[in-house]
């Protein structure tokens, strides 16, 4: 063992007398190992995306949603077949489709309707931003979420049009930073909302996903479906439908509706603004899909008003697509671990040609051909082992820089890292040993008189 140990200090000798050329060896597997680190950790950290992505757009759903036309149109003939056209009358999408839905679907779990309006929330003198929506309690089950303080509606609430809120962490923490919330009241537009309860913080930002269901949740204020209908937004009033600029309001014992139509809008007659339905199994996506289609379809006297899409089949094939894109750039940073092999390798047969009077020395001293084979070798493996340590350090760190600079999420693995550092070596030892090998072979009289 000792003589295996004063070969591998002669080794180290070696790399240490040639330092620049041990660098310039070195840099093919820094680099190799660094890139195949980073994408690794870009692949996981999208990987880890598309699954937050689908557990908030929530499991086996499907969304229903509206086709809006513009308001106005072309003159002439183009405007005289549309109206020929628009014969067949469409209730479009109300919640009478989502009672159908209940009664006629076989392979339903949940579903609900979603109703949204925007505009400021405003408390004690305070003002912001947020989004109504208006929504029965499987939304909160079909979309994963959690309260953290308070509880959702009650039947009682849900039936009669109540005007209670569950709100998102973002509106507790501009509203009631230093107050419990539960039970306290928030204007929305010139409605008094008493809040019942809080929905968990969420950190995933799927802001670019509403068009398939997403929500950002932190900002939203829930009530329900009803009390939207009632005191909000109601579009499948016959007043809604009158076009013009003015506003028609209309109050009730206890119920006020206010009504605003523009002529720039576009003619949204729908009730809802989305229905989501969830299935009980991934298998029944496609069937469900297809008799939702001929069940609102028929409802609308065959009028397509109306489009159908599952977010979790768009999110896998985005994912398919990146996993793709993910083999591809793993190849080429692979490619930079076997160019850095080569580079060895060449170092190391340009080692030994430079270095056969010192092998012939050694040979004819007493050294075995093991010692020669030995001593290139852990040259070869330093070099590269080495390599690979540096290249783990820098690939750790250009995944945080690109996570904190470009806001893409990297996810650096453990079994990456190992990955890396085991193939870094083995490069040394795959592509070290042919020129030890050639090494220990030499002629140790020749090797003497070599010039």
């Amino acid at each position: 063992m000792s003589r295996y140990l004063h070969d591998i200090v002669i080794a180290i000798e070696s790399i240490m007398a040639n330092q620049m050329r041990s660098i310039l060896t070195a840099l093919g597997i820094i680099f190799g190992v660094a890139a195949v680190i980073t994408m690794l950790a870009i692949g996981r950290g999208a990987q880890q995306e598309i699954l937050d992505q689908i557990k908030m757009v929530g499991v086996n759903n499907i969304m229903v949603t509206p086709i809006v036309e513009a308001s106005g149109g072309s003159d002439g003939e183009e405007n005289s077949n549309s109206s020929k056209e628009k014969k067949k009358f469409s209730p479009g999408l109300s919640l009478d489709d989502v009672a159908a839905i209940k009664e006629v679907l076989p392979t339903l779990k949940m579903v609900s309707p979603e109703i949204a309006v925007s505009s400021y929330v405003v408390k004690s003198g305070k003002r912001a931003s947020a989004k109504l929506i208006g929504v029965t309690n499987d939304y909160f089950d079909i979309f994963n979420l959690q309260l953290s303080r308070g509880n959702f509606f009650n039947q009682h609430q849900e039936e009669n049009g109540l005007p209670v809120c569950v709100i998102g962490s973002n509106i507790e923490d501009k509203f009631f930073s230093s107050e419990d919330p539960i039970g306290k009241y928030i204007k929305f537009d010139k409605v008094w909302l008493k809040v019942i309860g809080v929905i968990q913080k969420t950190d995933v930002t799927l802001t670019r996903f509403e068009n398939i269901g997403v929500n950002v949740m932190n900002d939203n204020i829930y009530i329900p479906a009803k009390t939207m209908l009632m005191r909000f937004h109601n579009r499948s009033l016959v007043a809604s439908r009158i076009k013009g600029g003015s506003t028609v309001s209309r109050v009730g014992p206890g119920i006020s509706i206010s009504i605003r139509t523009n002529q720039n809008t576009s003619n949204n007659y729908h009730q809802l603004d989305r229905i989501i339905v969830q299935v009980n199994e991934s298998s029944e996506l496609s069937p469900s899909t297809e008799v939702l289609s001929r069940l609102i379809l028929r409802r609308h006297e065959d009028v397509k008003d109306f489009e159908i899409t599952v977010p979790e089949l768009l999110l896998k094939q985005e994912q398919r697509t990146k996993d793709i894109f993910n083999i591809v750039l793993g190849a080429i940073a692979s490619i930079s671990l076997l160019v850095g092999g080569i580079g060895i390798m060449n170092i190391m047969f340009a080692s030994v040609m430079e270095r056969i009077k010192e092998i012939g020395t050694r040979l004819a001293i007493g050294a075995q051909k093991r010692d020669i084979v030995i001593q290139f070798l852990a040259e070869a493996v330093l070099i590269s082992v080495t390599g690979g340590i540096i290249g783990v350090i820098i690939g750790i760190i250009a995944s945080w820089l690109i996570t904190e600079f470009a806001d893409i999420l990297t996810i650096v693995s453990p079994v990456s890292v190992i990955i890396a550092f085991v193939v870094s070596a083995s490069v040394g030892i795959i592509f070290g040993y042919s020129p030890a090998k050639r090494a220990s072979e030499k002629d140790p009289i020749e090797s003497l008189r070599y010039e």
